[in-house]
């Protein structure tokens, strides 16, 4: 099966969780639902964050994992613009207690600030087994090779990068060849956009007004990406699949692990009936083509560049 992860960015309550980000809040029974049907469908691979929800999530999977020990499970550590001693190492205890685990496979510095501190604080970490992988959200190349000078000389490895990369914002792909040349895992996180690419969401049928996604995909965007959407529709159809996984199907094509949000069983369903389908150069040339012709180049407020 191609690799997945699953992302939770949408099930936390608080800050930076549902309501706020994506316009709606998520029963706790039907995420365990869906935790549940994604595990039985073969997706172990797990990413959550302490500001998801500002730590509402990781408590939330914590208690869903607790009676899982084949879970692959990455988390992350937001630092301040400016370097604060002993923050990386504070915030990691606190994820762990909430995941309720003493070490975790791959924890991410979410945006490279101060990168050179955080990485040697995190080492510490690395070395006592606590972090098995350290990886870098939002990252350039010159951060990646940054990260790997300074883990270098303590003849350790960077594990993994997780950035934007979708059909809208397709500028990735030199680091993504570097990645994968180099032994480094390329993460791609928002493929779907929040759901905008989806298939599900339209100008008339639009995100929830009082979320922070309706204001970074607005009616007018959506116009512009009708023709890909219906392109990508036409695609699913001959496969029996559903839209939203053709971005999905042609971000793994492109050398990436996509982070794939799940808030309902039938997402992991419908990820689970693409995962054997390979989509053909010229379909992937088509809708590309279409991605290029909306000159949408997506950017989340908190991303570097």
């Amino acid at each position: 099966m191609k690799e997945i992860m699953i992302g939770t960015w949408a099930w936390g309550t608080g800050i930076n969780g549902s309501s706020m980000i994506f316009g709606k809040k998520q029963d706790p029974e039907t995420l365990k639902k869906s935790f549940e049907t994604a595990i039985n469908q073969g997706f172990l691979n797990w990413d959550t964050a302490a500001v998801y929800g500002m730590g509402t999530c990781e408590t939330l999977l914590g208690s869903f994992i607790k009676d899982h020990d084949d879970i692959f499970l990455s988390t992350k550590f937001a630092p301040s613009k400016k370097y604060k001693k002993g923050a990386l190492t504070k915030s990691f205890e606190e994820s762990m207690k909430r995941l309720g685990r003493e070490s975790v496979d791959l924890f991410w510095i979410h945006i490279p600030n101060s990168l050179k501190e955080n990485l040697s604080e995190a080492i510490p970490l690395i070395k006592s087994g606590r972090i098995k992988s350290i990886g870098v959200s939002n990252a350039s190349l010159d951060d990646i090779k940054t990260a790997e000078e300074i883990l270098g000389k303590e003849n350790l490895k960077l594990g993994a990068i997780q950035n934007h990369f979708s059909l809208l914002r397709n500028d990735q792909q030199p680091i993504i060849d570097y990645c994968n040349a180099n032994g480094i895992k390329y993460y791609a996180y928002m493929v779907l956009e929040q759901g905008a690419l989806s298939g599900k969401y339209s100008a008339e049928n639009h995100f929830p007004f009082f979320s922070s996604r309706n204001f970074a995909f607005p009616k007018s965007k959506f116009r512009k990406i009708e023709t890909l959407l219906s392109v990508m529709k036409d695609i699913a159809d001959k496969y029996n699949i559903d839209s939203s996984q053709i971005p999905i199907l042609w971000a793994i094509s492109k050398g990436t692990v996509p982070i794939i949000g799940i808030t309902k069983p039938s997402h992991a369903e419908k990820l689970a009936s693409s995962m054997e389908i390979t989509l053909t150069k010229e379909e992937l040339d088509l809708i590309e083509t279409e991605a290029t012709k909306t000159g949408i180049r997506q950017q989340g407020t908190w991303e570097p560049q």
